[in-house]
């Protein structure tokens, strides 16, 4: 093979693995949402990285990092009669559990499907005014990573199905009360 065939297939095949490194397979990431990080429920981690834009979003990253590649967002949004409230990455209201002890969470089961814990697999990171300093996470012991706010393990609700709901506020069930949270870690009407 002459050096110029050589050279050649070798910047064919580089250009392959280029090609195959930029994409073609589906992505986890979406295309984002006005409050966050990709698409998905908000009660995996699928409030992930990447994000095409709005009021909410992300900070744009060129390429997956070692804390935000699957980090949940937590924000800031007014939800009419509750006030400005966490929200997750679809916009979705976050709630508190009094049953929590700390920052282990109770919720387990039947609770976690109503109240799906709002899960990260890196640090979380906060939009729209949500305070770094009060985000933080626990191990739950089916071993994923729980976000957690102000010291308190942090859900949404199924009941909420768009942003600006907080149907769970002020709510009780699964043996105690669930609220949403201000910014400063307070609960909403509690």
């Amino acid at each position: 093979m002459s050096r110029s065939t050589h050279a050649i297939a070798l910047l064919a095949i580089a250009a392959a693995v280029a090609v195959a490194g930029c994409g073609g397979s589906e992505s986890s990431g979406g295309s984002g949402s006005a409050y966050g990080g990709g698409g998905g429920s908000s009660s995996t981690a699928s409030s992930e990285g990447g994000s095409s834009g709005g009021a909410y979003a992300a900070p744009a990253t060129s390429g997956p990092g070692p804390e935000t590649s699957k980090a949940a967002f937590v924000s800031l949004s007014t939800v009419p009669k509750t006030g400005l409230v966490l929200v997750d990455s679809e916009g979705l209201t976050l709630y508190d559990f009094h049953k929590d002890k700390g920052t282990t969470s109770a919720c387990y089961g039947e609770c976690a499907k109503v109240w799906p814990p709002l899960l990260t697999d890196g640090a979380p990171q906060p939009s729209n005014g949500a305070s770094k300093a009060l985000l933080g996470t626990t191990k739950r012991k089916d071993g994923t990573t729980q976000v957690t706010y102000a010291g308190h393990p942090i859900y949404t609700y199924v009941a909420d199905k768009k942003p600006g709901e907080a149907n769970g506020n002020d709510f009780s069930s699964f043996g105690a009360q669930w609220y949403a949270l201000f910014k400063n870690g307070e609960e909403a009407g509690g």
